[in-house]
């Protein structure tokens, strides 16, 4: 398990590094740059811990770990939109973009590990 676990969150940094220096070209600028760099660092933390979550119900039910998984990010982007982007005073458009793309791609390479 804890392979998987670092070989995820190795491939997770990997794919939001590369994803957040496309939307540093998409989006120019200090207060962009901040916005992207808070929500790469969240959504990290947020996908570990869905990984994690889904490693725990894998021999059990692995839908109900990705079921609760998809609830821990929808309610992360939701929380980020209401009160978080306000209260550390991110540019919305591009910390809730950056933040549903890296979560989006760091989502889809879960199915690939989860059997690591």
């Amino acid at each position: 398990m804890i392979r998987a676990i670092l070989l995820y969150l190795l491939v997770a940094v990997m794919v939001t590094v590369a994803a957040g220096w496309v939307l540093v070209l998409v989006y120019p600028g200090a207060d962009a740059l901040r916005a992207i760099i808070t929500s790469a660092l969240l959504a990290l933390s947020i996908q570990l811990i869905a990984f994690i979550l889904l490693q725990l119900f894998k021999g059990k039910n692995v839908m109900a770990g990705w079921g609760l998984g998809a609830l821990l990010r929808f309610a992360g982007l939701g929380i980020y939109a209401m009160f978080a982007t306000k209260a550390l005073g991110l540019d919305m458009n591009s910390a809730l973009v950056s933040l549903a793309c890296f979560l989006f791609l760091s989502m889809l390479i879960e199915p690939l590990l989860v059997n690591v």
